[in-house]
């Protein structure tokens, strides 16, 4: 009972750092997902060139940890002239490296739909592009909800690292609560069920998103 009198106080700074923590994982997956979406199909359906460029990208960011991306950002940005908040620099750092991973999820999506589909899109007038806008990438986006929410969830957690490059999310506030109280063992019991509620909230968003949006006749649980 004495932790909770404690931790009272500091309820304040918590909310703000889990304002941040919840920012930093919605922006970062929506920004994340408008980047990815050119990123797939220039792999898929680009020119040599952009496919090029789209796949150097994602090579690049899925083949390095994200601290070192976070630390590019916030440390070496700064040497070329461009200064960044702490919040700012995590933010490019997740954008960029959840881009990159859902461009590959929804890669997936766009695989698990059949050739056939696009012949006959052609067959009815539409151009390649027309058919990509309105016959493959609704149903491979359908496909790849499952696979993107989990990029949902890991960026919840991923946010955690966040307080190396000095953003005060939730973990960091964890961790200055822990460092003037010594609660260490409550504090961080109370922030694991934090984050443990926040990717409930995710995994029942996206079951009922996947089920306002399945295609009759398709069970796309085997995507999971």
């Amino acid at each position: 009972m004495e932790f909770f009198g404690v931790f009272a106080e500091y309820i304040p700074v918590f909310l703000e750092g889990l304002w941040l923590t919840i920012q930093l994982t919605l922006i970062s997956a929506v920004v994340g997902f408008f980047i990815a979406v050119p990123l797939v199909l220039s792999v898929l359906y680009g020119n040599k060139f952009f496919e090029s460029i789209a796949k150097g990208f994602i090579s690049v960011v899925r083949g390095t940890p994200l601290l070192v991306q976070l630390f590019f950002v916030y440390y070496g940005l700064p040497a070329a002239g461009l200064n960044l908040t702490p919040f700012q620099a995590a933010l490019i750092g997740f954008i960029l490296n959840s881009a990159a991973y859902q461009a590959e999820y929804m890669k997936g999506g766009f695989l698990s739909l059949t050739t056939e589909q696009m012949d006959a899109a052609y067959s009815i007038g539409l151009n390649k592009w027309e058919s990509i806008r309105y016959i493959i990438f609704p149903q491979a986006f359908r496909f790849s909800i499952p696979a993107l929410s989990n990029e949902m969830i890991y960026l919840i957690k991923y946010t955690s690292i966040a307080y190396i490059i000095q953003v005060e999310e939730l973990f960091a506030q964890a961790k200055y609560f822990a460092s003037d109280t010594f609660y260490h063992l409550e504090i961080f019991l109370l922030v694991g069920v934090v984050y443990l509620i926040l990717v409930y909230g995710v995994t029942f968003t996206s079951d009922w998103l996947e089920e306002k949006l399945q295609i009759p006749g398709f069970d796309v649980s085997h995507l999971k």
